[in-house]
């Protein structure tokens, strides 16, 4: 498609969650990128303005640069859905599910994909002997964190009895539920894709090395010291078995457009675990997605405008 095919596009970037910061950061590398290549972009921040001037102000597409809550989970895709405006990334259903880890991983289990063992507990359901029972349950050391939280914000790598109360309130605080997590301990790689069903592809996988071990929010995003590794150098056929079980669910979650999966590799077994997927991911300096597409020969500009081709909506050609 040209760029004048395009029409007038909004680059949604900042929003309401907790993750503003880096969709700030986002936004501006795809506004750039678009405008660069001659498309008719501007910056939308949903924050700060209404969605429903998006149709009066003649917007035809919208890149979603937003991401968690309020923008990655269901609630901004529905609204563009009612504005009739294409959008890029995952639609209603599959957004909100995949925001949320305990349903993604239900819908996994379900279809058989591997996915470390949890427990849910509920903002009600914090009481002292239900809290501390966790190790007991899935062993030591275990992840805590928010159900609907991005960017390992929340997160937390329990590793005795003594931390859990702490590391449940301070997940608690940022969402009513709060999932335990199976520690896996073993490779940290992640796998973005590109596409819609059938004709969609898996990039190449990279790995993660980050300082001690702690991809958290700081070392995603505001340091150099995290090494990625593309190509990945896992053994033979292992980055190939990754890529086919990401794409098996990407596509069991009605995911389209784009995404990234992040999954660990038990050191023992090689057995390979997913976490989580996400459907609005980074496109930072540090960001993942576009470092797999430069391993594949895609440009960050090209990615950008590949993206901004794929928009659409779940309910294509109803009248708004």
């Amino acid at each position: 498609m040209s760029a004048a095919s395009f029409g007038k596009v909004a680059v949604l970037m900042g929003g309401r969650s907790a993750e503003r910061e880096v969709s700030l950061m986002s936004g501006s590398g795809v506004l750039k990128a678009l405008q660069s290549r001659g498309v008719d972009a501007h910056a939308f921040d949903p924050a700060e303005r209404d969605l429903a001037e998006l149709k009066k102000k003649g917007f035809r597409r919208c890149f979603i640069a937003l991401h968690g809550r309020f923008g990655e989970d269901g609630t901004v895709q529905g609204a563009l859905e009612l504005l009739g405006i294409p959008y890029t990334g995952s639609g209603v259903m599959a957004s909100a599910i995949a925001i949320d880890k305990v349903m993604t991983k239900r819908v996994w289990i379900a279809e058989g994909i591997p996915t470390p063992r949890y427990a849910l507990l509920r903002r009600g359901d914090l009481g002292r002997e239900r809290v501390i029972g966790m190790p007991d349950e899935l062993g030591l050391p275990l992840i805590v964190k928010p159900a609907r939280e991005g960017s390992s914000i929340g997160v937390a790598k329990v590793q005795g009895y003594s931390e859990m109360q702490g590391a449940v309130e301070a997940a608690a605080a940022l969402d009513a539920d709060v999932l335990c997590e199976q520690f896996i301990a073993g490779d940290e790689v992640t796998c973005p894709v590109l596409g819609t069903g059938d004709t969609a592809r898996a990039l190449p996988v990279i790995r993660i090395v980050a300082p001690e071990g702690n991809y958290d929010y700081q070392n995603k995003y505001f340091t150099d010291d995290t090494k990625y590794l593309v190509p990945c150098g896992l053994p033979e056929g292992e980055e190939a078995a990754i890529q086919a079980l990401v794409l098996k669910a990407y596509r069991v979650l009605g995911c389209r457009g784009w995404g990234r999966v992040d999954v660990m590799i038990d050191a023992t077994t090689r057995k390979p675990y997913l976490l989580e997927l996400n459907t609005s991911p980074g496109m930072t300096g540090h960001s993942l997605v576009p470092m797999s597409a430069r391993a594949a020969g895609i440009s960050y500009e090209d990615l950008c405008l590949q993206l901004l081709a794929s928009a659409s909506l779940d309910q294509e050609g109803v009248p708004a």
